[in-house]
């Protein structure tokens, strides 16, 4: 018998009744969920915060997030209840991973998360730090290997590398044995040549398109006119990748390069090779902001730039 089933009936959520600004985000206890085929029931103990719960809550998601919902899709936490046709698992488990396609549901003390989508969490870290990985680390992976196809010895440059995604993107980049050449502010050039960046630039004091040429990719993590002026450095035949938006494909074709945006899909696969990763200490994670989940609200505003944030991924905790 599951530790729910046991007493607890009844769950606290974080939710959106309608979009808007951090202000809309209400705690409503709500019954306790049931897990069907293919899911599980997880107690949760930490959640990840990144801008995409931002996006959700605003009503800018890109997929379609019919209301009201509850928010957050990173989760740390113990198995507590199994339904139906999932192997692989059991009640007890410490697992991570990412709630379901939408993002949504973690914002809670329990969640229902897709099975295909969590795996079991890695030893040498605890729940703070395991919330903070599912999303940021396997979209970095799919845009180096799934999407821009590279492979060892090859030449990428990644924009924004001491975000959160980037971070992760210039470590596991460093694993596979790639030339990388990263962008960052001034003041995070160290922290980027740590993580294993052959070549950094700091973007406030030299422009990247004048200090490299014919890259075989190029991961965007910022957009904008960085993404725009990086069709001037990939190869012919090469690949950029954005994590942030679509680029210009009529300019792609016209220099015949790959460009495409994508939407992670995080896999128990893709969580297998991670948690691999960061207890042989290949892959470290940044944590910043931690607060209960009952400051939700205050982690959007740490989203939105509204309050003080610092670096590294913001993380709830459920008591």
């Amino acid at each position: 018998m599951s530790s729910a089933s046991a007493g607890t009936t009844t769950m606290t959520s974080y939710r959106v009744n309608e979009f808007g600004g951090p202000d809309v985000i209400r705690a409503e206890v709500l019954p306790l969920d049931e897990p069907g085929a293919g899911e599980m029931r997880v107690r949760i103990k930490a959640i990840g915060v990144g801008p995409w719960d931002s996006w959700i809550r605003s009503g800018k998601s890109a997929l379609p997030q019919p209301l009201p919902l509850t928010l957050g899709s990173d989760y740390s936490g113990v198995v507590d209840a199994l339904g139906l046709d999932v192997k692989g698992f059991k009640p007890g488990d410490a697992v991570y991973g990412v709630t379901n396609e939408r993002f949504t549901g973690a914002y809670s003390d329990y969640a229902i998360v897709k099975a295909a989508m969590g795996g079991h969490k890695p030893v040498t870290i605890g729940d703070v730090e395991a919330a903070s990985v599912p999303v940021i680390a396997v979209t970095a992976k799919q845009a180096l290997f799934q999407h821009a196809r590279l492979t060892a010895s090859q030449t990428v440059l990644i924009h924004g590398a001491a975000g959160s995604v980037g971070a992760f993107a210039v470590q596991l980049a460093r694993r596979a044995k790639l030339k990388i050449i990263a962008t960052c502010a001034t003041e995070d050039v160290d922290y980027v040549k740590g993580l294993g960046a052959n070549l950094v630039i700091d973007y406030k004091k030299q422009k990247f398109d004048e200090a490299t040429d014919g890259v075989d990719a190029v991961i965007d993590l910022v957009g904008g006119e960085t993404q725009l002026r990086s069709f001037g450095v990939v190869r012919h035949g090469g690949y950029l990748i954005s994590a942030v938006s679509k680029p210009d494909e009529e300019l792609a074709a016209k220099l015949g390069i790959h460009a495409s945006f994508f939407l992670v899909a995080v896999t128990t696969g893709e969580l297998v090779d991670i948690s691999a990763a960061i207890d042989s200490g290949e892959l470290e994670t940044r944590l910043g902001k931690v607060l209960p989940l009952s400051k939700a609200t205050e982690a959007h505003e740490m989203l939105e730039g509204t309050r003080p944030r610092g670096k590294g991924k913001i993380v709830m905790t459920v008591e």
